[in-house]
């Protein structure tokens, strides 16, 4: 799915009422529809709905949601600033529809304070939308300040008030909390960072019916890494193949005291489809390993650590999982880089190894795929104010070094050299474990070798990361599982995505 910023997400809007059958009342119709078959699915008990509206789409938005809501039988009431009727057309309809309807009060934003909510209420905000453009102000300001503190369930429409689509928010700038949003169509960059993205909460999107032909032809460099994006990069396997036809790969990994990053790391990768696995490791982790992995085959690498990088031309290396920084590592480390033209998968010591001397960054070789957290990132790149300055640096690496990025946070990001994001949507809070990124490191390598670029191992490999994560959190709960479940999820992890579909026969 494709990322729009807000102007384009206008520009959209603009042209599904120019060339669909639609005009921009039915549109915000439509939104509204939308919206209130989500709340009474979410809301089956009878609750009451506070609905507050700015004067603009979104506000007319959430007065049509008002009026539709009571028409299927639901409390609403509604509280505009009643000082200000300067709607925009749209909204202007939609409030004398509702000024019509006895059964719904229209209350001023002042009364906010002395109001009597009732136990059942659900707050909706619909003050802004994307059309913000400055921090709120005055009684808006205010307004959203005291909705915060109310102990209800908050929902905004189309993106919390006070936050920007785009860009990171100015210091100490108002947002409305929401626990669901729910978004027009699309993602929204907003939703994806973690500054921005704790107001959001869960995020749903909605399908409104904007242009088909507008969102295939607009052109975009952001993307959310969803179903429809891994089933286009899936390549389901050929029953007359052999494991010839999969590839060879090497996880080059541990040292003494850190065995486990490397089983982890070659679990993943045998578990990721590779055809056939190598692990490059220290004789103090021969037994571990030959035990713990039977179906990969054991290197040589060292004694207590790995000094040797000898491997085969004809596979896909991941290198870093407990590697450790001992000086020969090291050494032998750079000198196996400065030889080595194929493309490499590095993470964890590997990065922490490469980030001693700027100059060793220009040793990665071409459309290599390193795997940094925040803290690794910085350590190679240095420090940015936040993440959206953080992604901007990112590209900049990327290009500059011509190879990927996998960002990871909770929303990892896969930055291309081309300049390109695709921001993923799977996986949860439980992963935040030693260990998780070793098993990453292990199915984007083992991907790698099957023959996917290295574009397509990144998305697909963080995805499938991310979707055996919400299989283990929802099997073992969050803050039990543990990155060796990851690992035992990752077939349910295809399963989603192997799905044999039987046509029937037509005689």
């Amino acid at each position: 799915m494709k990322i729009f910023t807000a102007q384009q997400i206008r520009r959209c809007d603009a042209f599904t009422v120019e060339n669909d059958p639609v005009t921009s009342l039915n549109l915000m119709e439509r939104a509204a529809s939308a919206c209130v078959n989500w709340l009474t699915g979410r809301f089956q008990e009878q609750v009451i709905y506070q609905i507050f509206c700015g004067i603009g789409n979104n506000g007319g938005d959430g007065l049509a949601i008002a009026r539709l809501l009571y028409g299927k039988g639901f409390d609403a009431n509604v509280f505009l600033d009643l000082n200000n009727d300067h709607f925009s057309v749209d909204a202007g309809i939609n409030f004398k529809r509702i000024k019509e309807i006895p059964g719904i009060e229209i209350l001023d934003f002042s009364e906010v304070e002395t109001f009597q909510f009732e136990e059942k209420s659900v707050i909706i905000d619909a003050l802004f939308g994307t059309g913000i453009n400055r921090n709120p102000e005055g009684i808006y300001g205010e307004l959203i300040n005291q909705l915060n503190q109310l102990p209800f369930p908050k929902i905004s429409i189309d993106i919390p008030s006070g936050l920007f689509t785009d860009r990171f928010f100015d210091e100490n700038e108002v947002v409305f909390k929401a626990d669901e949003t729910l978004s027009f169509q699309f993602w929204k960059k907003a939703f994806l960072h973690p500054e921005t993205g704790q107001y959001s909460g869960n995020i749903h999107v909605l399908d409104i019916g904007l242009s088909k032909e507008f969102i295939k032809n607009e052109l975009s460099d952001n993307f959310v890494i969803d179903e429809d994006l891994i089933h286009e990069i899936y390549k389901p396997r050929d029953d007359f193949s052999h494991k010839g036809n999969y590839g060879k790969t090497t996880i080059i990994a541990g040292s003494f005291g850190k065995m486990g990053a490397a089983v982890l790391a070659t679990k993943a990768a045998l578990r990721s489809g590779t055809g056939i696995t190598f692990t490059l490791a220290p004789k103090c982790g021969y037994g571990i390993l030959q035990t713990t992995c039977p179906e990969a085959m054991y290197l040589y690498g060292g004694q207590d650590f790995i000094s040797n990088f000898d491997i085969a031309d004809d596979t896909v290396a991941g290198i870093g999982p407990g590697l450790g920084n001992d000086p020969e590592t090291e050494h032998a480390f750079l000198e196996f880089l400065m030889n080595y033209t194929q493309f490499l998968v590095l993470d964890a010591d590997a990065l922490n190894l490469i980030a001693k001397d700027p100059e060793n960054l220009k040793l990665i070789p071409q459309n290599s795929i390193i795997t940094p957290h925040p803290k690794e990132f910085e350590r190679l790149f240095g420090k940015s104010a936040n993440s959206f300055e953080r992604l901007d640096l990112a590209r900049q690496k990327a290009k500059e070094l011509g190879i990927y990025i996998v960002l990871k946070d909770h929303h990892t990001q896969v930055i291309t050299p081309h300049h390109q994001v695709f921001y993923n949507i799977t996986g949860n809070s439980g992963m935040a474990k030693g260990g998780s990124g070793d098993v990453l490191l292990g199915i984007i390598t083992s991907l790698s070798a099957q023959n996917y670029s290295p574009e397509q191992a990144a998305v697909f490999g963080v995805w499938l990361h991310g979707k055996a994560g919400d299989s283990a959190a929802e099997k073992y709960s969050k803050e039990a599982m543990l990155a060796s479940d990851l690992i035992a999820e990752i077939p349910n992890a295809f399963k989603c995505i192997n799905q044999i579909i039987k046509k029937p026969f037509r005689f």
